[in-house]
């Protein structure tokens, strides 16, 4: 058994009953279930549509996300999360690029890393040489006038950390920023890169080793060890190439707002939802988030 989810942005709450309605008729579903009024519904399906992604083309037209996700253990016991443009709005080293006067050169190398076209050690060391001299106060600065919560990341660390479900931050970015963003959201833990001081200053070195694929993955193997869970109870999202490993890898990969060369490898694909998303895709109705 599957389910299909149809949700629309929460700022636009456009989504037609009568789309919902046409769609489970072509592919012979159950009945509709409203999760949040003009915003989510969902209906059980007996098969996957062999149509599905054609479909999904038709919907995003319509600023419709569309999803279709095994029923049978859609609540995970685990969230994965990348922090830079998934849990917060802004890349962090590109923030911290603008304060030393190089933004536009280590946005250009953050992108063309996050779309896959870079190896992402080499850029992510490339990025930091060029931050060397800068004062390690800039860090607070950065992180208290510049880094905004990404739309919907309080109620969804909430709601599923009511359900008794742990969190992990796991980020090619650095240290100084995920316990800060951990904090604030309520993280269990947080992974990520060092950045090198010396003298109240970056020295343009990151600590070795660099968290990066890889080591997103080893953090999911690790950690549901630990709990005594499997793949299958891991929720994972990102939106870069870096972050490939664990979405394929867990039970439900979730590719939020996320480079096209990305999304293209991942089953679910949210670009019009925020991260209260997530909550839909495993069934949560809006009455029962924790805000």
């Amino acid at each position: 058994m599957y389910t299909a989810v149809l949700l629309t942005a929460p700022t636009a709450r456009t989504l037609d009953p009568a789309l919902v309605e046409s769609l489970r008729n072509a592919w012979g579903g159950g009945d509709a279930v409203w999760l949040s009024p003009d915003e989510a519904a969902e209906f059980p399906l007996a098969v996957m549509p062999d149509n599905l992604w054609q479909v999904w083309e038709s919907c995003q037209v319509l600023g419709v996300d569309l999803v279709v996700v095994p029923t049978a253990g859609r609540r995970k016991k685990m969230l994965l999360a990348d922090m830079d443009s998934t849990m917060i709005q802004q890349e962090c080293i590109d923030e911290l690029a603008d304060e030393a006067g190089v933004g536009a050169r280590v946005k250009d190398i953050t992108a063309r890393a996050m779309n896959g076209e870079l190896d992402f050690d080499g850029a992510l060391r490339e990025r930091v040489g060029l931050l060397k001299g800068l004062p390690e106060n800039v860090i607070a600065k950065v992180l208290a006038e510049r880094i905004t919560l990404m739309p919907g990341g309080p109620v969804l660390l909430a709601t599923m950390k009511a359900q008794g479900a742990y969190a992990a931050l796991v980020s090619g970015g650095f240290t100084a920023f995920t316990s800060s963003v951990a904090a604030t959201l309520g993280f269990d833990e947080n992974r990520a890169n060092t950045l090198l001081m010396a003298e109240g200053q970056l020295t343009g070195e990151v600590g070795m080793p660099i968290l990066g694929k890889q080591a997103k993955v080893d953090a999911l193997e690790e950690i549901t060890v630990g709990l005594g869970i499997t793949d299958a109870d891991v929720i994972a999202v990102g939106d870069g190439a870096n972050d490939l490993g664990m979405l394929t890898r867990a039970g439900l990969g979730v590719a939020l707002h996320a480079k096209p060369s990305v999304a293209a490898q991942c089953n679910v694909r949210i670009n019009f939802g925020d991260l209260t998303a997530l909550l839909f895709v495993q069934g949560y109705p809006a009455s029962e988030f924790v805000t």
